[in-house]
């Protein structure tokens, strides 16, 4: 849990400031025509502008560089189900980093419904005002449905960063780590222990980078296409291009043999004695947060080679940091309507990037969230995929 002073930092923070973020003009109001310019009469001019070609609106309003941080506080980080009002801090936070990272301006939306039309027909709505909308803290199977209508029905860039942005940062670290392990992507055997948005999400984007030995794990044991007619839908389709040798089993026994193990699940999920089992020198990425499948001190004694988690105070943190902000400043640069698979695979590729050959260590597959550049670097690399 978080430490008691952490706790009380961030309720005194909250109280001094009324949250995070606030509303700055980029123009000055200082006298009268100053204000008949920012507003009527002179605003018309701009209105009527944008109403004869539509496409100007990326040009003269804020549209260009702000995103939508959009959720129904289904599933928060740590705290589940807990509603719209106390989602909003998280949201606040989310766009702070927007902010801080990137330079993009993000408006934090709560919804008080968690009807999956409801919220596909409100995003719709207010989806003019942005560049590009982020989802967060949607709970599965809902969050599935929302995000591939949202895709097919809005002309701008729709990302669920529960999914895709965990996806993308755990490929960059896993291109680094195979990299020590001087094995491919057609070699690694991956087990992924969670079968949730994020977990999903990961398979997929290793099965389109090139990774083939895939088995994914849920609370019932390894899913199989031997069980099809057990699995919902969501787990069926997935059955379908993993586990090709349809091993039944927990845990313990899709590890046997596995070269990287993959926790978006819960505490202590990960035995010790189980790391034992898996291939010479192992990669364990335990990202259950704040605590994790194994710890990282526990893991390396048990024979890991290379362990991240999603902590700070740990190396080799996994940290969505280090894709969403790059992604959407390469999306919104590009003027891109979506954000494709070739786009996520670029943004890995990109993060992997920014550590040299010579620096490459099994503490240190990932780059931490304050080094330099990292947001410019992805960007360059998503709008090079936009580009294709």
């Amino acid at each position: 849990m978080m430490s008691k002073d952490l706790k009380t930092l961030a309720l005194e923070q909250a109280k001094e400031y009324g949250g995070k973020l606030s509303v700055v003009p980029k123009v000055e109001i200082n006298n009268a025509h100053e204000l008949s310019v920012a507003y009527t009469p002179g605003v018309a001019a701009v209105s009527s502008a944008i109403a004869e070609k539509p496409e100007l609106a990326y040009e003269l309003t804020t549209k260009k560089n702000t995103v939508a941080v959009i959720s129904d506080g289904s599933a928060v980080l740590g705290l589940g189900n807990i509603g719209p009002e106390a989602a909003m801090p998280v949201m606040e936070g989310k766009a702070a980093l927007f902010k801080r990272f990137a330079d993009i301006d993000s408006i934090p939306i709560v919804l008080d419904t968690q009807d999956t039309e409801a919220i596909i027909a409100t995003v719709k709505a207010i989806a003019p005002t942005f560049g590009g909308i982020n989802l967060e803290d949607i709970s599965a199977p809902r969050c599935f449905e929302i995000e591939r209508r949202l895709i097919e029905e809005c002309s701008i860039p729709v990302f669920h960063d529960d999914q895709h942005g965990t996806a993308i940062v755990v490929l960059a670290a896993l291109y680094n780590a195979i990299k020590l392990i001087n094995k491919t992507e057609d070699q690694v055997k991956i087990v992924i222990n969670g079968g949730g948005s994020a977990g999903l999400s990961i398979c997929r984007l290793f099965l389109a980078a090139g990774f083939q030995h895939i088995k994914v794990v849920d609370r019932f044991g390894i899913i199989s296409a031997s069980q099809s007619e057990q699995l919902q839908a969501h787990h069926a389709e997935i059955a379908k291009v993993t586990n090709l040798e349809q091993q039944e089993g927990q845990l313990a026994d899709a590890l046997i043999g596995a070269d990287v193990f993959v926790g978006v699940s819960a505490p202590g999920a990960l035995k010790p004695e189980w790391i034992a089992n898996m291939n010479e020198k192992p990669i364990i990425f335990a990202m259950a947060n704040p605590t994790p499948e194994i710890y990282p001190d526990e893991a390396l004694t048990a024979g890991a080679y290379i362990v991240g988690t999603g902590r700070s105070d740990f190396p080799n943190q996994i940290n969505n940091v280090l894709a969403f902000p790059g992604i959407f400043r390469g999306a919104l640069d590009a003027r891109a309507t979506s954000i494709t698979t070739s786009m996520k695979i670029a943004a890995a590729q990109g993060i992997a990037s920014l550590i040299p050959a010579e620096k490459l260590a099994p503490d240190y597959i990932i780059p931490g969230a304050f080094e330099d550049g990292i947001a410019q670097v992805v960007a360059k690399a998503v709008m090079q995929a936009v580009e294709k």
